[in-house]
């Protein structure tokens, strides 16, 4: 039976796609790695505060203050900081300091991520891929950030150009679907017919595929076939016509 399931490998992360849009994120620091945190989280649609002295402000992240990307508090950290946090980020050169807020954010059960102290972070952040809707991340686990980053550029160079854009489309088409088969009895045949668009479709296909084109496949669903886009398109099919005295043709 050894050989039949896959063997476990303690010693790494649960990696999630966490959901924090309109969350509210507490960033403590102004630095490089403060503007770094804060990207990530506005990318994911949260609500951030920073909390740093403005002598201290990275450039990237005193034009988020100004562009008011994010709400801006011109101190150092205090504990009433913490209060409606759903999520603390700390980047500050102080480990002492930045322990004492790590203890202040278990008591309150708010996960935060102290930077470059792996023991005190309830997640980590790993190195990122962004196209369009597809997110690629890579994590050592807080072990090689750097090597992270080289993996992470090997996996993007490896991708075609179009894999973002092609993701995008069969998104609209998944919605197009629900709409025209939203009973929960359907979840396993839209899946399962989604699964073969997805395997049987090429990216340039996909990417090239337009509304009509999707309204035109969709009517393939209750069948369970999955027609090529030349098919949806009737390209390639024998026109019937009448040519007069010559008859048909």
């Amino acid at each position: 039976m050894s050989g039949k399931f896959p063997e476990v490998q303690g010693g790494g992360s649960l990696i999630l796609a966490w959901q924090i849009r309109n969350k509210h994120v507490l960033v403590i620091g102004g630095g490089e790695v403060a503007a770094g945190r804060i990207l990530n989280v506005l990318n994911a649609d949260a609500k951030v505060t920073v909390v740093s002295p403005r002598e201290g402000l990275n450039e990237e992240v005193a034009y988020r203050i100004e562009k008011k990307q994010v709400e801006y508090i011109d101190r150092k950290f205090e504990p009433s900081d913490l209060d409606g946090a759903d999520m603390v980020l700390t980047a500050v050169d102080d480990p002492e300091a930045s322990s004492q807020i790590y203890k202040l954010c278990h008591e309150r059960r708010i996960p935060a991520n102290i930077a470059d102290v792996p023991p005190e972070c309830d997640f980590y952040f790993g190195s990122v891929h962004r196209d369009g809707p597809l997110q690629v991340m890579v994590s050592t686990n807080g072990n090689g950030p750097k090597l992270a980053n080289i993996v992470r550029r090997k996996i993007a160079a490896s991708l075609p150009d179009n894999t973002g854009a092609a993701i995008q489309k069969v998104g609209v088409l998944r919605r197009k679907l629900r709409k025209i088969a939203p009973a929960i009895e359907e979840g396993p045949k839209r899946m399962h017919w989604m699964s073969k668009i997805c395997e049987s479709w090429s990216l340039e296909d996909l990417c090239e595929m337009d509304e009509k084109d999707m309204d035109e496949l969709l009517k393939s669903y209750k069948s369970g076939d999955v027609p090529c886009l030349h098919e949806v398109r009737h390209e390639g099919e024998p026109v019937v016509g009448f040519e007069g005295s010559f008859g048909w043709w």
